[in-house]
């Protein structure tokens, strides 16, 4: 009776703590679809940038990514959250916190999401660009009809492991007080003076990200028309 009794208290606590969790839980994904959201199309404006013969432009573009990948996502976020307020005297409210997060995270990802972009369209074939020319297409033509499905086809691995990434990053929304699974894990963590919340937080990462790479396989293999 003893050992029942404590089973039942232990899985009244897990489910307790799943409970919670779950409220964080939506907040997470929130970040997670709204970054992809934005992020994935203005990846594509930047590559276009990055790419582009006008010697300003790319010189630019090339030092935003630089930038955006030689320092912290947590430090971005906190750039993007006090900038307004330290550069110009902005007053900054309590919803700005969760428009913080998503410009925050929109705008590093979208500097990997652009060189993955590059890579992929220079891995199309010159031939592919000159049989366009042969059929007379347009740039516009050219880029959504031959390049852009043969783009999407070879990146699809290296933005599966970006957005796996994406998942695990969502926890770093804490950095400026934005209340997502994981500050919900360690609060309750904090509250019961147990390290359990943080492994279920980590159960639940890797469902999500189990989940993720499922549907991106499917993908894949549903644009390897090729085999």
């Amino acid at each position: 009776m003893m050992i029942l009794a404590e089973n039942e208290g232990f899985f009244s606590q897990l489910m307790g703590i799943c409970q919670k969790l779950s409220e964080g839980f939506g907040a997470t994904l929130l970040i997670f679809f709204l970054t992809l959201l934005f992020a994935l199309p203005l990846g594509l404006v930047i590559a276009a940038g990055r790419m582009s013969k006008f010697k300003p432009l790319s010189t630019l573009v090339k030092l935003y990514i630089s930038i955006v990948r030689g320092t912290p996502l947590m430090l971005q976020l906190l750039v993007v959250m006090f900038g307004p307020f330290y550069l110009f005297g902005m007053k900054i409210s309590q919803d700005y916190r969760f428009y913080a997060v998503i410009i925050g995270f929109s705008l590093n990802y979208a500097a990997y999401f652009a060189e993955i972009y590059r890579s992929g369209i220079q891995a199309v074939p010159v031939g592919q660009y000159e049989a366009c020319e042969i059929l007379g297409y347009s740039r516009a033509q050219r880029f959504f009809k031959v390049v852009f499905p043969q783009m999407v086809k070879n990146i699809i691995p290296s933005v599966t492991n970006e957005v796996i990434t994406l998942v695990k990053d969502t926890s770093l929304a804490f950095a400026i007080a934005y209340t997502e699974m994981f500050t919900v894990a360690k609060q309750v963590a904090a509250a019961q003076a147990t390290i359990m919340p943080l492994f279920v937080a980590g159960l639940f990462y890797y469902v999500f990200n189990f989940v993720v790479a499922f549907v991106m396989e499917l993908l894949e293999k549903k644009m390897n028309y090729f085999r």
